[in-house]
């Protein structure tokens, strides 16, 4: 098998990325040097396709300053569609496998049923409409994608909820943590896990798919299992979105069917309580 390229490597996803590749004993992989993973520059791209002449692309590379792209327009759509135009073009012209990360902000939020990938996108953030565009421009450069859409990551790397309410929750006596969006965590070590799945196994039922842990939570709920996790008896107080405005809307409903990612890729897909254990027992060595 021919390589496998990461853009976005230095990111938490493709941090998590390197640390299963390690543990898999995955040798084809390689973790571009900036100046060769700029997705903006289509002759810096064209010249590392060339160079490399991979099999596979796992884009991690993307805006994610919800609250920013909302005066950030321009530079977030640059990212999150032009970028991953720039990257499907090259795909295409190279018959180069691509697996693309998206998000759950893709969706409205306004349901209380799992969301499929057959149900209406419909952002209401600017950072949602830009990772929209990004799944958008993919089909028509090549038939050979698949597109992962994920929700609340967080991992042992770079900066995320989990490791915010435990420097929070060792700081305060007291946190007051929104109770009326619910979504699901996704421990990252399990996505990286599933993309390398997906190559490993060579499969091609290509196209759209939903990742996440399984179960539902509340921000709430998800911190209050921090702090008991974490041995910390930081007070936890739930509030309404209302009480905590951001300049970005987010969505209220955002749970995840993965049940065409269970049956297509073949993924057993963890309880997110029990990919936390894991991750807090990490963050505690």
């Amino acid at each position: 098998m021919g390589s496998i390229l990461v853009f976005g490597g230095s990111g938490q996803l493709g941090q998590c990325l390197q640390h299963v590749a390690q543990q898999r004993i995955i040798t084809n992989i390689v973790f571009l040097p900036e100046e060769q993973a700029n997705i903006l520059n289509p002759d810096v791209l064209r010249a590392t396709f060339e160079q490399h002449r991979p099999a596979y692309i796992i884009n991690c590379a993307a805006y994610t300053a919800v609250d920013k792209a909302e005066d950030e327009v321009e530079i977030a759509r640059k990212v999150n569609r032009d970028g991953v135009e720039n990257l499907a073009r090259l795909c295409g012209e190279f018959n180069t496998k691509l697996l693309h990360v998206s998000t759950d902000f893709v969706f409205a939020g306004t349901g209380n049923q799992p969301l499929t990938e057959t149900d209406a996108a419909e952002p209401i953030s600017v950072y949602g409409l830009t990772k929209l565009e990004g799944e958008q421009v993919i089909p028509p450069h090549t038939s050979q994608y698949f597109i992962l859409r994920t929700s609340w990551l967080y991992s042992e790397y770079a900066n995320n909820f989990v490791k915010t309410m435990l420097r929070f929750g060792k700081e305060r006596e007291e946190m007051r943590v929104i109770w009326d969006q619910l979504g699901t965590p996704t421990y990252a070590i399990d996505l990286a896990g599933a993309l390398l799945h997906i190559i490993q196994t060579g499969n091609t039922a290509y196209g759209i798919y939903h990742y996440s842990n399984e179960g539902v939570t509340s921000w709430y709920d998800f911190a209050v299992a921090i702090f008991e996790l974490g041995g910390l008896s930081t007070r936890t107080v739930p509030i309404r979105t209302a009480e905590y405005p951001t300049k970005a809307t987010r969505p209220s409903f955002s749970v995840m069917d993965k049940t065409k990612a269970k049956s297509a890729l073949g993924l057993a897909i963890p309880h997110w309580r029990e990919s936390l254990k894991v991750c807090m027992g990490r963050l505690a060595e």
